[in-house]
């Protein structure tokens, strides 16, 4: 068993990774991630603390399979690019979509996630861990910048402040000569409510970037491509497999504009 002692933004990601490991039991998961369960399983952590459960678990899911979606659809056009996994925690993204190993792919986050990462998840052709901050901007030096760059966020942004945010944007953007980036975000209401949130409320983190309109992005070399609101992360047959309960909330949120878009889903081109 792997012990843990991750508070803060790192504690976190165990939240979504039991959001996720939840959802691989169920009969029918909506991502299916058995990877996840199998890690939750190999480390030494009360993951219920962090207040997620079987029903909260569905908005994990459906975020992520939205974004796997996003990303392997650009990536199956593009498999000589260069993958870069941003904050990246436990998620097994990598395995999920399996690029081929034309595709360079670099998952990223605080070298304590990467260690517990290496020890939990099996090495593969084309995929290497870089452990350190994002915002601490040297890392880049490590990944190479004459190819199409696929740049995932999930769990991030709003963990940033809007000048070191922007400043990442603006060097990722400089780094590559095309690209595709793809995150979530929230909005300033969304970042209001960050107390409302068990996972960020039991942690002790912090929520500081909220963005009110995608394309405010534009401003550092980003045109917006496509942006899904909450109520439209789950669609055909992914709909189908939510709960009663899960499918009833998303008809409400989407009957209220502003709590629709506290939490959403942008992909822009460069």
């Amino acid at each position: 068993m792997e012990k843990v002692h991750f508070t803060g933004e790192k504690a976190t990601m165990l939240g979504t990774l039991f959001g996720r490991a939840l959802d691989a039991r169920r009969a029918d998961p909506i991502l299916g991630d058995t990877a996840a369960d199998e890690a939750v399983r190999r480390i030494d952590y009360d993951f219920r603390k962090l207040g997620v459960n079987e029903n909260t678990a569905v908005s994990v899911a459906i975020r992520a399979r939205a974004m796997d979606e996003i990303a392997g659809k650009w990536l199956s056009e593009h498999p000589d690019a260069v993958v870069l996994h941003l904050g990246c925690g436990m998620d097994t993204r990598v395995f999920r979509l399996d690029p081929p190993p034309t595709v360079a792919w670099f998952d990223v986050d605080y070298p304590e996630v990467v260690d517990l990462r290496t020890r939990l998840y099996p090495e593969r052709d084309g995929y290497t861990t870089i452990g350190s901050s994002v915002t601490d901007f040297e890392w880049l030096d490590q990944v190479p910048g004459d190819r199409p760059a696929l740049i995932v966020a999930e769990g991030l942004t709003m963990y940033l402040t809007a000048e070191s945010g922007g400043e990442l944007v603006r060097r990722l953007v400089g780094k590559f000569p095309s690209g595709r980036l793809v995150c979530d975000f929230f909005s300033s209401l969304g970042i209001k409510a960050q107390m409302v949130n068990p996972v960020v409320r039991r942690s002790g983190a912090t929520l500081r970037w909220g963005i009110d309109d995608p394309h405010d992005l534009e401003r550092y070399g980003l045109s917006l491509v496509s942006c899904l609101d909450a109520s439209e992360w789950a669609a055909g047959d992914t709909l189908t497999k939510l709960p009663t309960a899960s499918r009833l909330a998303l008809r409400a949120t989407a009957l209220i504009p502003a709590v629709r878009r506290m939490g959403r889903i942008g992909e822009w081109e460069f």
